[in-house]
């Protein structure tokens, strides 16, 4: 079987899911949908806020959970399946 590229998986994990949650973040600003996530969210990462330094700040955790899970699924798919 094939290798993943881990640094490749946990870099567009991160980008991803930093940019959902950005976009979550700015259509609540600006259109005031979705309450209950913007609310967890706010529970979750410290500093976060609906507004513009707010959308910053969550793209940046967004980039270190999904960095972190996607490194942590390379780490474990490559040393699971590949010796197989």
């Amino acid at each position: 079987m094939m290798r993943i590229h881990t640094k490749a998986l946990a870099l567009s994990c991160g980008l991803i899911m930093g940019a959902l949650l950005t976009l979550a973040t700015l259509s609540g600003m600006l259109f005031g949908c979705m309450p209950t996530i913007t609310n967890t969210l706010k529970e979750l990462y410290p500093g976060y806020s609906l507004s513009l330094i707010g959308s910053i700040i969550i793209f940046l955790y967004g980039f270190l959970t999904g960095g972190s899970i996607g490194a942590m699924i390379g780490i474990i798919y490559n040393r699971l399946f590949v010796r197989m």
